[in-house]
């Protein structure tokens, strides 16, 4: 969402923002979630106006944080030194950094804000959006905004219901794909858990135990692959046994979404590590939050809550620890870290949610190295995913599907380096609606891989640069793809604006 308000607002248009929470800013801040991102990152691996946002984090802690001498001179600073990501910070700096981007649109007034407002309505006529309406949640004040152009930058693709847009959601049918791992039908109800995420500190010799939560024994006992598998909330899955969790040697899963390390500040600065845990041990799978009455949702949402914290007294009190004891009392939960109350985020990480129908659907066929050697004959080395003449950016994640609601297991699949088809941007129908987020033209498997920050960022980007590009040529969007010399036009004004729309070869790191 902040991509393409940045983007539209560069290229002349004026935006209304919106935003359900206090912080802008969706996986960054809200939900506390470290840049998920690809091996070419610092290089080629994402728009220029990305890289420049991940500029923006660095600077702000060389201009305001008591850094040592080697990590203020690191050019690439790891603030925490997690290694989930290179750059690991912590929610508030994303925060102060995507304000700080979009503070000159705001005072220009190209750009409007509004905080905790959430879309409640849409006003549509045939194949065009009129009007949506959104809440306050402060004061209950509905507001109409009417505009040529709407962006769904929602984790859940809450406007797509509203507008009559159509769209899958959950598992896709093998004969509706072709995709060799999809389902033997369509299961709309199977979508990837969501996750409340926490942030702790470990304080030796103290004790922070938070009180015990109402559901603790529901979920300490809880087995989600009976009768055989470990239980949910234990350090007894493969992932865990090969990897650990010692606050004290600071080892494990530990350091892997680390977003404070001490070592890398004045002595003093902070009393240890801060880390967020989001694991697949608080990974909420007994709902869906997509298509369901509010009430229900909010209750997946309370539910998913005691989880987490029911996590987070295990480890307290019941985590088997390298030296033989139970529990680290020292762990201590940050509220001030999440901006929260009760410690945890602020709105739940959601890996998947409505997706278009699209013009342009990409399928694990499209992009998985198994599947393009199986279809090309190439080998290992020479293999390419899908190329697309409307090719509007890049990306590159492995196949990342977690646990879902209807118990599939999950699966982590090898992807080539892929682009991303404008056609995937583009509704079947709807012609002034445009998805900027996870909300494209993806199938349930090639989610896994295209719903990643550097992804999501520069699908918002090009959604902003699209909706500026037809208003001034007076087009619609679906043209732009139609027409060649305008898909070319189109896609060179990218480039110009620092958006790559092609892997070069042997990409540097």
């Amino acid at each position: 969402g902040c991509a393409a308000a940045l983007a539209a607002a560069r290229r002349g248009l004026r935006v209304i923002m919106t935003e359900s929470t206090d912080w802008i800013g969706g996986q960054l801040t809200s939900q506390a979630v470290p840049p998920d991102e690809n091996a070419w990152i610092e290089t080629v691996g994402g728009t220029a106006r990305y890289q420049s946002l991940r500029t923006a984090l660095r600077d702000w802690y060389r201009a305001n944080a008591p850094l040592t001498a080697r990590a203020r001179a690191n050019p690439r600073l790891n603030p925490g030194n997690g290694w989930v990501s290179r750059l690991c910070v912590e929610p508030r700096v994303a925060l102060a950094a995507l304000e700080g981007l979009l503070a000159p649109h705001v005072a220009a007034g190209r750009v409007r804000v509004l905080l905790e407002h959430e879309a409640i309505r849409a006003d549509v006529d045939r194949d065009r959006v009129l009007a949506v309406t959104v809440r306050d949640a402060r004061s209950g004040r509905e507001l109409g905004l009417t505009a040529p152009y709407f962006a769904d930058a929602t984790d859940l693709g809450d406007l797509l219901p509203m507008t009559r847009t159509e769209y899958a959601v959950g598992v896709d049918a093998r004969a509706q794909t072709g995709e060799p791992h999809a389902g033997d039908s369509a299961q709309p109800d199977n979508v990837q858990g969501f996750t409340m995420s926490f942030a702790i500190e470990h304080r030796p010799g103290e004790s922070h135990v938070i009180d015990r939560p109402n559901e603790y024994a529901f979920w300490r006992d809880l087995v989600l692959d009976p009768p055989s598998g470990p239980r949910l909330i234990s350090l007894d899955d493969t992932a865990s046994r090969r990897l650990g969790f010692d606050p004290v040697a600071r080892t494990g899963y530990w350091s892997y979404r680390r977003i404070i390390d001490p070592d890398q500040f004045a002595p003093g600065t902070y009393a240890g590590d801060v880390t967020i845990v989001n694991w697949a041990q608080n990974d909420y799978t007994l709902g869906s939050l997509c298509d369901v009455d509010a009430l229900v949702a909010a209750r997946h949402v309370a539910r998913a809550k005691q989880q987490s914290l029911s996590l987070l007294y295990w480890l307290q009190t019941a985590a088997p620890r390298p030296d033989g004891g139970m529990g680290w009392p020292g762990l201590r939960l940050r509220p001030d870290i999440m901006g929260t109350t009760d410690g945890l985020t602020k709105s739940p990480y959601v890996r998947e949610g409505r997706r278009i129908r699209a013009e342009v659907t990409i399928r694990e066929q499209d992009v998985t190295l198994e599947s393009r050697m199986r279809l090309t004959g190439a080998s290992a080395e020479a293999a390419r995913a899908t190329v697309y003449d409307d090719s509007v950016g890049i990306g590159h994640y492995s196949m990342d599907l977690h646990r879902t609601t209807r118990g599939g297991i999950g699966s982590y699949g090898d992807t080539l380096p892929f682009q991303i088809p404008l056609g995937a941007l583009l509704p079947e129908r709807v012609v002034n609606l445009l998805p900027a987020a996870k909300n494209i033209g993806v199938t349930h498997l090639t989610n896994g891989c295209y719903r990643l920050h550097p992804i999501e960022w520069n699908v918002g980007e090009v959604v902003g640069t699209l909706a500026s590009f037809a208003v001034h040529r007076k087009v619609a969007p679906r043209a732009v793809r139609a027409n060649a010399l305008l898909r070319d036009e189109f896609q060179r004004a990218l480039q110009s604006d620092g958006v790559r729309i092609a892997w070069p070869e042997n990409p540097p790191k």
